[in-house]
């Protein structure tokens, strides 16, 4: 997804992480792999015999590297299926979840000041209400 058009539609920045993923369902689970991750969502391979469909609601898991005991887990929705990729679109998450992950993309972007803007959106988007 390199395309300049796909990039400038972006509001947050996207890191390349490579660990493994669980997708959960309500009586099945699928392993699979993080390719990149965001404050938004995250793109995985997409798992052998997944039945999974645009729109439908899963929780992923994501190990990170060699501390599978720190574990970020978000409730998703799956919003493409490309390519044997699945875009996850994380639509709640839990305190210590959001902590690891911002820490995460903290010590990958290398930015701070992105980071916040980008942590500022994210936050008024969330409470922003609704009609």
């Amino acid at each position: 997804m390199n395309d300049p058009q796909q990039q400038e539609k972006r509001r947050f920045s996207r890191v390349p992480f490579d660990t493994r993923t669980t997708l959960l369902g309500p009586s099945r689970r699928w392993e699979s792999h993080l390719l990149d991750i965001s404050l938004k969502g995250a793109l995985i391979t997409q798992p052998d015999n997944w039945p999974g469909q645009m729109g439908d609601h899963f929780t992923l898991q994501i190990e990170l590297g060699d501390h599978a005991d720190i574990i970020i887990t978000m409730a998703v929705r799956v919003a493409h299926i490309e390519k044997g990729h699945v875009g996850c679109e994380c639509v709640d998450i839990d305190v210590d979840s959001i902590g690891h992950l911002r820490r995460l993309m903290e010590l990958n972007l290398g930015n701070t000041d992105l980071l916040e803007r980008e942590l500022s959106v994210l936050w008024h988007t969330a409470t922003r209400p609704t009609d």
